[in-house]
C-alpha cells in the first residue's frame, strides 16, 4: 500500500485493540484481538492476544534455567503474529528498564531481551505480562487501508482484557468494549 502523501500523520492507535471483523478471510487473523504497540506514519505493529501457541510459559523459564513462577504455571505463550515466529515478545507492566524495550505507554512496554525472564520471577519488577512468539505488522498506510476496508474495528485497550482475562474470552470481551454483540455484526460492509 502507498504511504499517505502530502498529509501529516495525526493519530496513533498504539495502546488500542484491533478487533477482526467477522468477514476477515485470513485464517491467521480471523477472530483476532491485536494489542497495538506502535502506530505511526511508518506503519504499525502489535501482538495477537487471544490465540495460544502449543508452547507453555514453563518452557520459557526452563530455557533460562529458573523455576516457573506460580502465576505463570499452565499458561500458553500466544501466537503474536506471522512475523518473526522464532522470536519471543513480552508485553508487560510496569515498563521497567530492560535491554531492549519499546515503550507503549508510561506503564506498558514490549520487551524482546532475555533479561526480562528473571524480571518475571519477581512480582515487584513485572506485575503482569503477555508472552508471544511472533508479532503482527503493517507497512505505511496499510493498516489505515484495512480499517477503511472494514477489516478491523478499534477500541481503547483494556488492561483487564489484555492481562487478566482467559484468552478464549478476549475476542467477545473486546467487542463488548464497543457495546457490540458479535451476532449483530454483518460480515459485509456497506459503502455509500
Amino acid at each position: 500500500m502507498a504511504a499517505q502523501r502530502g498529509t501529516s500523520f495525526s493519530f496513533s492507535l498504539a495502546n488500542h485493540f484491533l478487533i477482526a471483523m467477522p468477514a476477515m478471510e485470513d485464517p491467521f487473523f480471523k477472530e483476532s484481538v491485536i494489542y497495538l504497540c506502535e502506530h505511526s506514519a511508518d506503519g504499525a505493529m502489535g501482538i495477537i492476544v487471544n490465540k495460544p501457541s502449543p508452547i507453555m510459559m514453563d518452557l520459557l523459564f526452563d530455557s533460562a534455567k529458573t523455576p516457573t513462577p506460580e502465576r505463570f504455571h499452565g499458561q500458553n505463550v500466544l501466537m503474536g503474529g506471522p512475523v518473526q515466529v522464532d522470536r519471543g515478545f513480552l508485553v508487560h507492566t510496569p515498563a521497567g528498564s530492560w535491554e531492549s524495550s519499546l515503550m507503549v505507554t508510561d506503564d506498558i512496554a514490549m520487551t524482546t531481551s532475555r533479561d526480562i525472564i528473571m524480571g518475571l520471577t519477581q512480582e515487584n519488577e513485572v506485575d503482569k505480562a503477555v508472552a508471544t512468539i511472533g508479532y503482527s505488522s503493517w507497512s505505511a498506510g496499510q493498516l489505515e487501508q484495512e480499517l477503511a476496508d472494514n477489516s478491523w474495528i478499534t477500541a481503547p485497550a483494556d488492561m483487564q482484557i489484555l492481562f487478566d482475562m482467559p484468552y478464549k474470552q478476549r475476542y467477545k470481551a473486546a467487542l463488548q468494549l464497543l457495546k457490540i454483540d458479535i451476532t449483530n455484526l454483518s460480515g459485509l460492509a456497506g459503502h455509500a
